[in-house]
């Protein structure tokens, strides 16, 4: 018997691999004490059971994959078509939905790809910032594991030109108080611990390659300490992220994408999870996107896509979870 809610997944782009993983993700996890249901079409998977509610993922899980139907446009794996769009985005509107009111632990959102959803009229960035406005979060923070290293990141999808223009003492503050709270909260650690990699080579060398450290990330990380966040001053990047350093502290807060993600992938490329810091609710994904060329491998659903991320994420989801409600209970 499952004691948790279930987690809701949502549909992602269906001419992707996220049909195929969603399946897989429930054949391994099916006799495991964590329970989901997708938000999709139910011709998209195989072993289904149809449910109207989540409270009934439960009782099928075991046997079939428990499918919250909606009506999506006939695709071709590997052949994504705007037409999709209406039925990616409702999905995500379900599932954070749901979360909103209690019904679901959390949510864990299959790949999508930006530009089918741009033709259609998309405004926003990806789903980090969708998810944001869904739930008037001011602030979400990208932050990606891979086996024992969290990275969060201060800037995200930006030219790496913009950067150091984005980047100010208010946003370092800002953020860096998002993942403390966050790695109390869903991860329970009481006292974390904060690298802050430097934006600059050697982080600066003291001004010799750069003022951002001496000048913005520094006087932050003072005034965050002084608010009972432990966090270094900017470390360099380069030093910061093998196997010794990271026995040092429980997160990096990294300054922008490539710096976080690059060592997130080299320590794990096919389980890295990509979770949302700041939201009111739980919200993970796969570290990866939506791999058109391989779902056109197969017309079958099997192309032999790995789902070893979206397992990673749903099984992180399920983690937090347990982490918010412990929290609960002992307050």
């Amino acid at each position: 018997m499952f004691r948790a809610k279930p987690l809701a997944l949502t549909l992602g782009d269906p001419a992707g691999i996220g049909p195929e993983i969603t399946h897989k993700a429930w054949q391994s996890l099916r006799n495991e004490n964590v329970c989901f249901f997708v938000i999709g079409d139910p011709k998209l998977y195989p072993d289904v059971s149809l449910i109207n509610a989540p409270d009934q993922v439960a009782t099928y899980f075991s046997n079939t994959l428990p499918v919250l139907p909606i009506d999506c446009p006939h695709i071709t794996p590997g052949k994504p078509k705007t037409s999709s769009a209406d039925a990616i985005i409702k999905s995500i509107e379900i599932a954070v939905k749901l979360a909103q009111d209690g019904h679901v632990s959390g949510i864990v959102t299959n790949p999508i790809a930006k530009e089918v959803l741009y033709r259609a009229g998309f405004s926003h960035p990806g789903h980090t910032e969708f998810l944001a406005q869904l739930t008037q979060a001011p602030l979400p923070v990208m932050m990606l594991c891979a086996q024992d290293l969290r990275v969060a990141l201060v800037t995200i999808h930006m030219a790496l030109q913009d950067v150091a223009e984005t980047i100010t003492e208010s946003l370092i503050i800002r953020t860096a108080k998002i993942l403390h709270n966050a790695l109390q909260q869903d991860f329970g650690i009481k006292n974390p611990r904060i690298a802050m990699a430097g934006l600059n080579p050697h982080a600066g060398e003291n001004g010799a390659l750069g003022h951002a450290e001496v000048e913005i990330l520094n006087p932050a990380a003072t005034k965050l300490r002084s608010d009972g966040v432990n966090i270094s001053d900017a470390r360099p990047a380069d030093t910061l992220f093998h196997a010794e350093a990271r026995l040092g502290y429980d997160a990096v807060l990294a300054m922008y994408h490539d710096q976080g993600l690059i060592p997130v992938k080299t320590i794990d490329f096919h389980g890295g999870v990509n979770t949302t810091l700041g939201l009111p609710i739980i919200r993970t994904s796969p570290d990866h996107g939506t791999a058109f060329d391989l779902a056109a491998s197969s017309s079958t659903r099997n192309s032999g896509a790995r789902p070893d991320s979206l397992i990673a994420a749903i099984k992180a989801a399920h983690a937090m979870g347990d982490c918010r409600t412990n929290a609960k209970i002992a307050s």
